[in-house]
């Protein structure tokens, strides 16, 4: 494949480099001081470089170019790439199945045993994340590393890293296995370009992903900014090579306390997670509800490992990096009427089909599960089930299958403020029936499936809104996806670093989803460095791309509008139709305006469909080939043109990189419907995103 740069793939257990030989001043200084000699002038000087200023980044970009758009967190990101190292930067690459594609911005520094990565703190901060990879056990169970984690040189702390819950391979649903052979040997791969016949056997591991994990550490006090945090990795290190991708620093608050609820402890909750306690929420639980107080959990870490179903009640932690709710994943006896084989933590409500839950808020706790495989039928989820008139607030959920599921009919959720991170599937998903509820200001990093997804299978999701969230690194599928539904709102969000099978924002009339109806507003949201390469069509995504596959896309009132899309890896705007009912279903009416495109891989438009659009005010620079690729139907009427038509409302500026012609407007007047098919043009990466 074609892509923004080449980069070798890394492999599993990578061989560290030769050792490097350094000598620089600061050194010599040091020796000159152990002999009783005086140092003075130049070399003085550089004995105490300064600090090295931070570098703050939102989605790897300079947080001017997203404000007012993603979630407001309580951390600064940095990202490794940016910050003082005796390593070495890795990327920026694309290509699927490699670190440098899941790291944030598409680069990151590795350390060989001994080496170390420094970060000035742009602020003051008691607590850091480190966003990490290890490699892989050669049976696929993963290995455990230390982390040393100093601040101005001081005595080191150890966090230990882990790649248990990482390294995923093969074709869907994936295993653990590095050395399995084909899950689908009846499928078709690109690899071979065939369906593997007898005898045919592919590279070993095949395709692996999802390698990256995380960690937070409280520091133990609160560093002033312009304090030193060094990362190192031990030189006794089992793992060969610690890559470092992001750090996020933030100053931690005293931790939320609640005196007239029913407290946990009170009912035989250990705090210290050696015996079980589900028993003990229950039971708190109960109390609860039958006395109208809250429930309150304490500081500690808290054994649970199956669903605690809640109704009709308030949970509150002490803040989710105070209050962890930990649990193991526990095989069944026999599968569950829901096709589950395995159980673990989490919080339930009722079923829609009994009546579902009401009034339930849940807030200021971590769910740490102990997913490490993707099982579909498996209700191994941090909160699942049905729960109208409720809100979710201040969570913290890791190592889950999907961080929030919900089966409706349902309505008026609320889910805002939460950190979703290192899921095996999607971060949050409404499935079936739910209705008026939002999903605002929530961070998620690092999904297995689709960030944020509403699926409107069987009874229609309608008056949902996903607004002002941050979605990074899914290393499968889409940043946000829609398939169906009436009436539903996507606005302010900022999405970054798809890697592969889909996109920043996807509008998908699939997975046998209602057709859309109603409205589909998707305004004044930014997508950086979206846009993947469709392994089974072997073809670039768009950034936000629509596909009809299930039925036509023709009901539904939709607007994007005052979106930005930079860096788009692709085309920037996409709609296509599969091939087997391309001349059945169709995509219309599509209506994109005041629209910027800073930058793309090849065209500002991409139509593999019958169908029509509009653009309005749609202003473009950095285009890698022409404005529009138009193959609409794929058949070829030369005298009437091409089934998809493009209709130039006006304002349209700027020019496409037509070789021909030079300086040609990106919609240009021989348009609505010229067939101008090239799927495959070169790949031209354009300047990095600045202000308009």
């Amino acid at each position: 494949m074609t892509t923004r740069a080449s980069s070798e793939a890394v492999p599993m257990h990578p061989r560290p480099p030769a050792s490097r030989r350094r000598r620089t001043a600061a050194a010599v200084a040091i020796l000159a001081l152990a002999v009783g000699g005086a140092v003075s002038g130049p070399l003085a000087a550089s004995a105490a470089p300064p600090k090295p200023a931070p570098v703050v980044t939102r989605a790897a970009l300079d947080p001017a170019l997203v404000q007012g758009r993603g979630a407001d967190v309580p951390f600064l990101e940095q990202e490794a790439e940016n910050a003082k190292t005796t390593g070495s930067v890795i990327g920026p690459a694309r290509d699927a199945y490699t670190l440098p594609a899941e790291a944030s911005g598409r680069s990151a520094v590795q350390l060989d045993p001994g080496e170390y990565v420094e970060f000035t703190l742009p602020a003051a901060a008691n607590a850091i994340t480190v966003r990490y990879s290890i490699p892989d056990s050669a049976d696929g169970g993963g290995i455990q590393a230390p982390l040393a984690v100093s601040v101005n040189g001081g005595r080191a702390q150890t966090m230990t890293l882990t790649s248990e819950y990482s390294w995923l391979y093969n074709q869907y649903p994936f295993t653990n296995d590095p050395n399995a052979d084909l899950l689908h040997p009846d499928w078709w791969i690109t690899e071979c370009g065939c369906v593997p016949g007898a005898g045919y056997a592919v590279a070993k591991p095949f395709r692996p992903m999802h390698f990256y994990d995380e960690q937070r550490m409280l520091l133990g006090k609160t560093h002033r900014a312009g304090d030193v945090v060094r990362l190192t990795a031990p030189k006794d290190s089992p793992a060969v090579v610690t890559t470092i991708d992001v750090v996020d620093t933030e100053r931690v608050a005293a931790p939320h306390v609640r005196l007239k609820a029913a407290n946990v402890l009170l009912f035989g909750a250990d705090p210290f997670g050696k015996r079980d306690a589900s028993a003990a929420f229950d039971r708190a639980i109960a109390f609860a509800k039958s006395h109208r107080l809250p429930v309150y959990v304490p500081p500690g870490i808290y054994s649970i490992s199956r669903h605690i179903i809640v109704d009709d009640v308030t949970i509150e932690g002490a803040g989710n990096w105070y209050t962890i709710i930990r649990g193991r994943e526990v095989a069944l006896d026999t599968p569950a009427p829901d096709g589950s084989v395995h159980t673990g933590v989490g919080f339930y409500g009722k079923e829609a089909a009994d009546g579902g839950s009401t009034n339930v808020h849940l807030s200021g706790f971590a769910i740490e599960g102990d997913v490490r495989e993707r099982i579909d039928t498996d209700q191994v989820n941090g909160i699942g089930g049905a729960m109208s008139s409720s809100s979710i607030r201040g969570l913290h959920l890791s190592h889950t299958k999907v961080g929030m599921w919900f089966d409706g009919p349902m309505h008026d959720l609320v889910v805002e403020d939460n950190i979703i991170v290192n899921q095996i599937a999607d971060a949050l998903n409404f499935h079936t029936g739910v209705t008026g509820s939002t999903v605002s200001n929530n961070f998620i990093r690092n999904t297995g499936d689709d960030g944020l997804a509403m699926w409107s299978e069987h009874i229609a999701n309608s008056g949902n809104a996903f607004d002002r969230n941050t979605v990074q690194s899914p290393s499968l599928a889409n940043g946000i996806a829609i398939y169906g539904g009436t009436d539903t709102t996507v606005s302010n969000n900022l999405v970054a670093d798809p890697v592969r099978e889909g996109s920043g924002i996807h509008v998908g009339s699939r997975f046998g989803a209602e057709p859309f109806t109603g409205t589909l507003s998707i305004a004044d949201n930014t997508t950086v460095r979206s846009g993947t390469y469709e392994l089974n069509w072997n073809i670039g995504l768009g950034a936000i791309w629509f596909y009809a596959l299930d039925r036509s896309i023709d009901q539904a009132d939709i607007v994007v509008s005052g979106d930005h899309f930079l860096d788009s890896t692709y085309s920037a705007m996409m709609l296509v139709t599969e091939w087997g009912v391309k001349d059945v279903y169709r995509i219309d009416g599509v209506q994109f305006r005041d629209i910027r495109v800073d930058g793309t891989g090849t065209n500002v438009v991409s139509a593999r469909t019958a169908g029509s659009a509009s653009f309005e005010n749609v202003d473009v620079r950095g285009v890698g080939h022409w404005g529009v690729n138009n193959c609409g139907a794929f058949n070829w009427d030369w005298a009437n043109g091409s089934e998809f038509a493009l209709a130039d409302l006006g304002g349209n500026d700027g020019v496409d990189a037509n070789e021909y012609h030079p300086g040609t407007p990106w919609l240009a007047p021989y348009l609505p419907n010229l067939i101008t098919c090239n799927d495959r043009p070169p790949v031209v990466a354009p300047p990095a995103p600045s202000t308009w």
